[in-house]
């Protein structure tokens, strides 16, 4: 068959069975019909052909036909066709719908998660009070308007005055004396606003305030930079005086090897009037000027800022027992004690004490917001701005990162929808060439048979 094919003449419809996957018996056939019709010219008169491509054909043709052995075939044929050709493409088939079906969910997962880490990156802009444009510099912008918010906190502390009252009412009616004063420096925040440390341990309002200088941390470079430092490729002195003498090429230590005026004796110095001054510290800052942590606000120091703290929760737990007990009637031994109280304890009411255990609360609360203690990390430690910074940014990078698989996956389902585009074709094709198979074998088996009709069983396409 392979020396038949490669002397065929130029045909179409030989052309359209020669592309077909496999040549079987009823493609002989046609190909001897259209045969018959090209090389009509070397018919004899005993109707014989003498061209060889006819002869080729003939012959392969009765090879089939010798002991029915192209109905084998063509058994086969169906057979493999049914049974493992069909079964494989329909996998490939699923599994392709299948990945297809996969990749849409990884695809959805990651959309999801690339917006809950962005939304988590703008929930935590909003709790540092930032847009998030630029997060470092916002964050240092931020410190910038620290002063002023713990201005007007300060000048909340006023409002705390009565509450501050009561409580050293209560202080000197429960224990009799009043040797330490109370709330000190929650008093004095309350009448001064948020003064200096130097002016709170002193008393006297500073000349001339002279603040730490903030420096700055500059922006760390990104790990894939490196930094060669500022190496010059030029040549060294002493290899350009290689080529000279010997003594050129020493090192220069800086020993001298001559002997000392003084008979190889070790100087002392002490012919020299040289002296040692110690100066003490603290003399060279001026009278009445603000300069180290001094200069800086009592809410702006740690050690201040804590101890304010400590006396607003004093005055809190001060208030929330008083509430408690005036509003126990029925308690009539604190009620009794509290007979001979000055005007001051004896006049508030419940609602009173309640209004100034709100503002009390109220100033706790301004004070202990994320964004406050964030802000007092960054005033004590400039780098912390860098550490938020990369925290920030990561999920940023992750939710892009996210993005950037999504479409990976994307691709992916493009690629495996292309490939199910490709595979459907040659399943129908399959299938259309399978049901030619056994419409074949049924009407060569049913003329066996006088014409009575065949049918094929176990063939499910």
């Amino acid at each position: 068959m392979e020396a038949a094919l490669r002397d065929m003449p130029e045909h179409p419809e030989i052309r359209q069975l020669l592309a077909g996957s496999a040549l079987h018996y009823f493609h002989c056939l046609r190909i001897v019909e259209i045969l018959r019709g090209t090389e009509a010219s070397t018919r004899n008169l005993f109707g014989r052909y003498s061209s060889q491509r006819m002869k080729d054909w003939q012959e392969i043709v009765a090879l089939y036909e010798k002991e029915n052995t192209y109905l084998a075939e063509l058994a086969s044929l169906l057979v493999r066709s049914v049974s493992y050709e069909a079964p494989a493409l329909r996998k490939q088939i699923s599994r392709c719908q299948q990945a297809q079906q996969d990749f849409a969910r990884r695809e959805e997962e990651c959309q999801l998660a690339a917006a809950e880490l962005r939304e988590r990156f703008y929930a935590s802009c909003k709790q540092y009070g930032i847009t998030g444009d630029n997060v470092r510099q916002e964050l240092l912008a931020l410190v910038k308007e620290l002063p002023s918010l713990l201005s007007e906190i300060g000048a909340g502390a006023s409002a705390l005055t009565e509450a501050i009252e009561l409580y050293e009412a209560c202080v000197e009616f429960v224990c009799e004396s009043s040797a330490e004063p109370v709330l000190p420096l929650l008093r004095h925040v309350g009448r001064r606003g948020n003064t200096t440390v130097y002016e709170w341990r002193t008393g006297l309002e500073p000349v001339r305030v002279e603040r730490p200088e903030v420096q700055e941390v500059p922006e760390q470079p990104k790990e894939d930079a490196i930094d060669w430092g500022d190496f010059t490729l030029e040549p060294s002195g002493a290899s350009d005086g290689a080529a000279g003498g010997g003594a050129q090429d020493e090192i220069d230590w800086g020993i001298a090897l001559e002997p000392s005026p003084q008979d190889d004796g070790i100087d002392w110095g002490d012919g020299d009037g040289a002296q040692i001054a110690v100066l003490e510290a603290g003399t060279e800052v001026p009278e009445g000027v603000a300069c180290g942590s001094e200069a800086l606000t009592v809410l702006e120091l740690a050690e201040t800022r804590n101890q304010f703290l400590d006396e607003l929760m004093e005055l809190e737990l001060f208030l929330v027992q008083r509430l408690v007990e005036m509003e126990e009637e029925a308690d009539v031994l604190a009620a009794s004690q509290f007979q001979l109280a000055p005007a001051a304890l004896q006049g508030q009411s419940s609602a009173r004490v309640g209004s100034l255990l709100a503002g009390t609360r109220a100033l706790l609360g301004q004070l202990g917001t994320r964004r406050m203690q964030h802000l007092f990390t960054i005033l004590a430690s400039p780098r912390y701005v860098d550490r938020v910074s990369e925290l920030l940014q990561q999920k940023l990078r992750q939710a892009e990162l996210l993005l950037a698989k999504r479409e990976a996956l994307g691709q992916k389902r493009q690629e495996a929808l292309a490939e199910q585009g490709n595979l459907e074709p040659k399943l129908d094709r399959l299938l259309d060439r399978t049901r030619e198979l056994q419409r074949l074998i049924e009407d060569d088996i049913s003329k066996r048979y006088g014409g009575r009709p065949v049918n094929l069983m176990g063939v499910g396409l």
